[in-house]
Protein backbone atom coordinates (compact mmCIF):
# COMPACT_ATOMS: atom_id res chain seq x y z
CA UNK A 1 0.00 0.00 0.00
CA UNK A 2 1.08 3.52 -1.03
CA UNK A 3 0.54 7.09 0.06
CA UNK A 4 2.05 10.36 -1.70
CA UNK A 5 2.99 13.33 0.40
CA UNK A 6 4.67 16.37 -0.37
CA UNK A 7 7.11 17.80 1.97
CA UNK A 8 6.87 21.29 3.53
CA UNK A 9 9.61 22.82 2.01
CA UNK A 10 8.01 25.83 0.69
CA UNK A 11 4.92 26.05 3.01
CA UNK A 12 3.71 29.44 4.12
CA UNK A 13 1.05 31.83 4.71
CA UNK A 14 0.76 34.03 1.45
CA UNK A 15 -3.24 35.40 1.16
CA UNK A 16 -6.13 34.22 2.61
CA UNK A 17 -7.89 31.48 1.25
CA UNK A 18 -10.40 30.26 3.93
CA UNK A 19 -11.42 31.12 7.49
CA UNK A 20 -8.81 29.62 9.55
CA UNK A 21 -6.50 31.86 7.90
CA UNK A 22 -7.79 35.08 9.14
CA UNK A 23 -5.65 35.64 11.91
CA UNK A 24 -2.55 36.37 10.66
CA UNK A 25 -0.24 33.72 11.69
CA UNK A 26 3.37 32.98 11.12
CA UNK A 27 4.77 29.16 10.22
CA UNK A 28 7.03 27.47 12.38
CA UNK A 29 9.09 25.91 9.74
CA UNK A 30 10.39 23.52 11.44
CA UNK A 31 8.14 22.46 13.29
CA UNK A 32 6.12 22.36 10.08
CA UNK A 33 8.91 19.62 8.88
CA UNK A 34 8.74 17.72 11.86
CA UNK A 35 5.02 17.66 12.12
CA UNK A 36 5.62 16.43 8.51
CA UNK A 37 7.76 13.71 9.32
CA UNK A 38 5.47 12.48 12.26
CA UNK A 39 2.77 12.14 10.08
CA UNK A 40 4.85 9.85 7.48
CA UNK A 41 6.27 8.11 10.64
CA UNK A 42 2.66 7.43 11.41
CA UNK A 43 1.75 5.82 7.93
CA UNK A 44 4.39 3.73 7.82
CA UNK A 45 4.02 2.39 11.23
CA UNK A 46 0.37 1.63 9.36
CA UNK A 47 2.00 -0.54 6.69
CA UNK A 48 2.30 2.13 4.29
CA UNK A 49 5.29 2.61 1.64
CA UNK A 50 5.18 6.86 1.42
CA UNK A 51 5.81 8.22 -1.87
CA UNK A 52 7.12 11.80 -2.01
CA UNK A 53 6.55 14.47 -4.68
CA UNK A 54 9.29 16.98 -5.32
CA UNK A 55 8.08 20.57 -3.56
CA UNK A 56 8.38 23.15 -6.10
CA UNK A 57 9.33 27.22 -5.21
CA UNK A 58 6.67 29.53 -4.93
CA UNK A 59 4.02 27.03 -4.51
CA UNK A 60 3.38 27.28 -0.58
CA UNK A 61 0.47 24.83 -0.68
CA UNK A 62 1.29 22.30 -2.28
CA UNK A 63 2.00 19.93 1.14
CA UNK A 64 -1.67 19.66 1.02
CA UNK A 65 -1.61 16.54 -1.44
CA UNK A 66 -5.48 15.70 -1.70
CA UNK A 67 -6.56 18.81 -3.96
CA UNK A 68 -4.82 18.77 -7.41
CA UNK A 69 -6.01 15.94 -8.61
CA UNK A 70 -8.85 13.04 -8.07
CA UNK A 71 -7.24 9.54 -7.76
CA UNK A 72 -9.29 6.54 -8.29
CA UNK A 73 -9.21 2.92 -9.89
CA UNK A 74 -12.12 1.34 -11.97
CA UNK A 75 -11.91 -2.30 -12.94
CA UNK A 76 -11.89 -1.56 -16.45
CA UNK A 77 -9.47 1.22 -16.79
CA UNK A 78 -7.39 0.94 -13.67
CA UNK A 79 -5.53 3.34 -11.83
CA UNK A 80 -6.54 7.05 -13.14
CA UNK A 81 -6.84 10.48 -12.39
CA UNK A 82 -8.82 13.24 -12.54
CA UNK A 83 -7.05 16.70 -12.63
CA UNK A 84 -8.55 19.46 -10.61
CA UNK A 85 -9.49 23.10 -11.40
CA UNK A 86 -8.48 25.20 -8.31
CA UNK A 87 -10.15 28.09 -7.21
CA UNK A 88 -7.15 30.35 -6.35
CA UNK A 89 -4.45 31.13 -9.02
CA UNK A 90 -1.47 29.93 -6.73
CA UNK A 91 -2.63 26.08 -6.01
CA UNK A 92 -4.17 25.85 -9.54
CA UNK A 93 -0.59 26.05 -10.62
CA UNK A 94 0.44 22.94 -8.40
CA UNK A 95 -1.67 21.11 -10.69
CA UNK A 96 0.28 19.68 -13.68
CA UNK A 97 3.24 19.12 -11.28
CA UNK A 98 0.74 16.50 -9.94
CA UNK A 99 -0.56 15.43 -13.03
CA UNK A 100 3.05 14.69 -14.53
CA UNK A 101 4.12 12.43 -11.26
CA UNK A 102 1.00 10.27 -11.83
CA UNK A 103 1.45 10.02 -15.01
CA UNK A 104 5.26 8.95 -15.05
CA UNK A 105 3.50 6.19 -12.69
CA UNK A 106 1.03 4.45 -15.16
CA UNK A 107 -1.95 6.42 -14.35
CA UNK A 108 -4.70 6.67 -16.66
CA UNK A 109 -5.44 10.55 -16.93
CA UNK A 110 -9.63 10.65 -17.34
CA UNK A 111 -9.97 14.84 -18.11
CA UNK A 112 -13.10 16.52 -17.49
CA UNK A 113 -13.90 19.85 -19.48
CA UNK A 114 -14.90 21.67 -16.57
CA UNK A 115 -14.89 24.81 -18.62
CA UNK A 116 -14.84 27.93 -15.83
CA UNK A 117 -16.31 25.79 -13.22
CA UNK A 118 -14.31 24.60 -10.47
CA UNK A 119 -13.62 20.94 -8.70
CA UNK A 120 -10.88 20.28 -5.90
CA UNK A 121 -9.82 16.50 -6.13
CA UNK A 122 -9.77 14.81 -2.62
CA UNK A 123 -10.66 17.55 -0.74
CA UNK A 124 -14.42 17.55 -2.46
CA UNK A 125 -14.56 14.03 -3.85
CA UNK A 126 -14.21 11.34 -1.39
CA UNK A 127 -15.14 7.27 -2.14
CA UNK A 128 -17.17 5.27 -0.39
CA UNK A 129 -14.90 2.63 0.87
CA UNK A 130 -14.39 -0.48 -1.90
CA UNK A 131 -14.65 2.27 -4.98
CA UNK A 132 -18.73 2.19 -5.10
CA UNK A 133 -19.50 5.29 -5.66
CA UNK A 134 -18.17 8.94 -4.65
CA UNK A 135 -19.30 11.67 -2.19
CA UNK A 136 -19.02 15.21 -4.23
CA UNK A 137 -18.89 18.44 -1.87
CA UNK A 138 -19.97 21.98 -3.43
CA UNK A 139 -20.09 25.46 -2.36
CA UNK A 140 -17.32 26.95 -1.05
CA UNK A 141 -14.27 25.35 -3.62
CA UNK A 142 -15.77 22.71 -6.16
CA UNK A 143 -18.54 24.54 -8.10
CA UNK A 144 -22.28 22.83 -8.64
CA UNK A 145 -21.66 22.75 -11.98
CA UNK A 146 -18.16 21.43 -11.79
CA UNK A 147 -20.00 18.69 -9.37
CA UNK A 148 -22.26 17.83 -12.31
CA UNK A 149 -19.76 17.61 -14.86
CA UNK A 150 -17.49 15.44 -13.25
CA UNK A 151 -20.39 13.10 -12.20
CA UNK A 152 -21.49 13.29 -16.14
CA UNK A 153 -18.36 11.97 -17.55
CA UNK A 154 -17.39 9.27 -14.73
CA UNK A 155 -21.01 8.12 -15.07
CA UNK A 156 -19.05 6.60 -18.04
CA UNK A 157 -17.66 4.00 -15.96
CA UNK A 158 -20.99 3.37 -13.72
CA UNK A 159 -19.86 4.99 -10.74
CA UNK A 160 -22.43 6.78 -8.88
CA UNK A 161 -22.13 10.43 -7.86
CA UNK A 162 -23.62 12.05 -4.53
CA UNK A 163 -23.42 15.64 -4.79
CA UNK A 164 -23.76 16.96 -1.16
CA UNK A 165 -23.94 21.13 -0.30
CA UNK A 166 -21.38 22.41 1.86
CA UNK A 167 -22.84 25.72 3.70
CA UNK A 168 -19.94 26.00 6.56
CA UNK A 169 -16.82 28.32 5.89
CA UNK A 170 -15.19 26.15 8.19
CA UNK A 171 -15.90 23.19 6.46
CA UNK A 172 -14.87 24.38 2.92
CA UNK A 173 -13.57 21.10 1.84
CA UNK A 174 -15.96 17.88 2.17
CA UNK A 175 -13.17 16.07 3.51
CA UNK A 176 -13.38 18.48 6.77
CA UNK A 177 -16.62 16.98 7.52
CA UNK A 178 -17.22 13.65 6.06
CA UNK A 179 -15.04 10.56 6.97
CA UNK A 180 -16.02 7.32 5.59
CA UNK A 181 -14.51 4.75 8.92
CA UNK A 182 -15.52 1.41 7.55
CA UNK A 183 -18.12 0.05 4.62
CA UNK A 184 -21.02 0.92 7.02
CA UNK A 185 -19.99 4.22 8.93
CA UNK A 186 -19.26 7.79 8.88
CA UNK A 187 -18.19 10.58 10.53
CA UNK A 188 -19.76 14.12 9.79
CA UNK A 189 -20.58 17.25 10.99
CA UNK A 190 -24.28 17.87 10.07
CA UNK A 191 -24.20 21.58 10.72
CA UNK A 192 -21.91 21.72 7.44
CA UNK A 193 -24.61 21.05 5.21
CA UNK A 194 -28.00 22.38 3.23
CA UNK A 195 -30.71 19.98 4.68
CA UNK A 196 -31.34 18.50 1.67
CA UNK A 197 -27.92 17.15 1.27
CA UNK A 198 -27.65 15.89 4.60
CA UNK A 199 -30.98 13.82 4.08
CA UNK A 200 -29.66 12.43 0.92
CA UNK A 201 -26.72 11.48 2.86
CA UNK A 202 -28.02 9.45 5.89
CA UNK A 203 -29.77 6.77 4.35
CA UNK A 204 -26.76 5.74 2.43
CA UNK A 205 -25.15 4.46 5.03
CA UNK A 206 -25.72 2.23 8.29
CA UNK A 207 -23.96 4.05 11.42
CA UNK A 208 -23.76 7.80 10.59
CA UNK A 209 -21.43 9.59 13.62
CA UNK A 210 -21.77 12.87 14.14
CA UNK A 211 -18.70 15.44 15.62
CA UNK A 212 -20.00 18.85 17.42
CA UNK A 213 -19.37 22.24 15.46
CA UNK A 214 -15.94 22.42 17.63
CA UNK A 215 -14.66 18.65 17.04
CA UNK A 216 -15.28 19.36 13.28
CA UNK A 217 -13.40 22.73 13.17
CA UNK A 218 -10.45 21.75 15.28
CA UNK A 219 -10.38 18.84 11.79
CA UNK A 220 -11.33 16.01 13.87
CA UNK A 221 -13.03 14.45 10.65
CA UNK A 222 -9.86 15.10 8.87
CA UNK A 223 -8.29 12.19 9.59
CA UNK A 224 -6.86 9.15 8.28
CA UNK A 225 -8.32 5.88 8.33
CA UNK A 226 -5.36 3.25 8.31
CA UNK A 227 -5.40 -0.18 8.75
CA UNK A 228 -7.38 -0.17 11.81
CA UNK A 229 -5.98 3.21 13.27
CA UNK A 230 -7.42 6.52 13.26
CA UNK A 231 -4.95 9.54 12.36
CA UNK A 232 -5.84 12.54 14.09
CA UNK A 233 -4.42 15.65 15.50
CA UNK A 234 -6.91 16.07 17.69
CA UNK A 235 -9.16 13.76 20.11
CA UNK A 236 -12.25 14.07 22.30
CA UNK A 237 -13.82 11.70 24.60
CA UNK A 238 -16.69 11.83 22.51
CA UNK A 239 -14.48 10.77 18.82
CA UNK A 240 -12.13 8.33 21.24
CA UNK A 241 -15.51 6.54 21.80
CA UNK A 242 -16.94 6.39 18.05
CA UNK A 243 -13.57 5.72 17.18
CA UNK A 244 -12.79 2.47 19.41
CA UNK A 245 -16.66 1.63 18.31
CA UNK A 246 -15.93 1.02 15.35
CA UNK A 247 -12.68 -0.73 15.89
CA UNK A 248 -9.97 1.99 15.01
CA UNK A 249 -7.50 3.24 17.43
CA UNK A 250 -6.93 6.91 17.81
CA UNK A 251 -3.48 8.00 16.98
CA UNK A 252 -2.79 11.78 17.74
CA UNK A 253 -0.45 13.16 14.60
CA UNK A 254 -0.11 17.06 15.26
CA UNK A 255 -0.73 19.42 12.36
CA UNK A 256 -0.95 23.04 13.94
CA UNK A 257 1.07 24.44 11.48
CA UNK A 258 -0.73 23.60 8.82
CA UNK A 259 -4.20 23.95 10.53
CA UNK A 260 -2.91 27.22 10.38
CA UNK A 261 -3.70 27.44 6.83
CA UNK A 262 -6.98 25.74 7.02
CA UNK A 263 -5.78 22.11 6.67
CA UNK A 264 -4.97 18.67 8.54
CA UNK A 265 -4.36 15.26 8.27
CA UNK A 266 -6.14 14.16 5.34
CA UNK A 267 -5.31 16.87 3.01
CA UNK A 268 -1.49 16.42 3.40
CA UNK A 269 -2.19 12.71 1.71
CA UNK A 270 -3.00 11.02 -1.27
CA UNK A 271 -3.80 7.59 -0.93
CA UNK A 272 -2.54 5.32 -3.84
CA UNK A 273 -5.01 2.35 -5.73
Amino acid sequence: MQVLLCPPTHFDLIDQKNAYMAGGSEIDRAKAQEQWQSLCSALEDAGYQVETIAPVPGHEDMVFAANPVFVGFHKDIGKFIVPSRMVHPSRQREVPFYVDWYRQRGFKIFKVDLGADCLEGNGDLLWHPGWSRVYAGYGFRSTKSGVEKFGKAISKLEIPVVPLHLVDPYCYHLDTCFCPLNNEAVLIYPGAYAAESLATLRPLWKRVHELTADEAHKFMGNGIVANGRYLTSHITPHLESILWGEGLAPVIVESSEFEKSGGSLFCMKAFLP
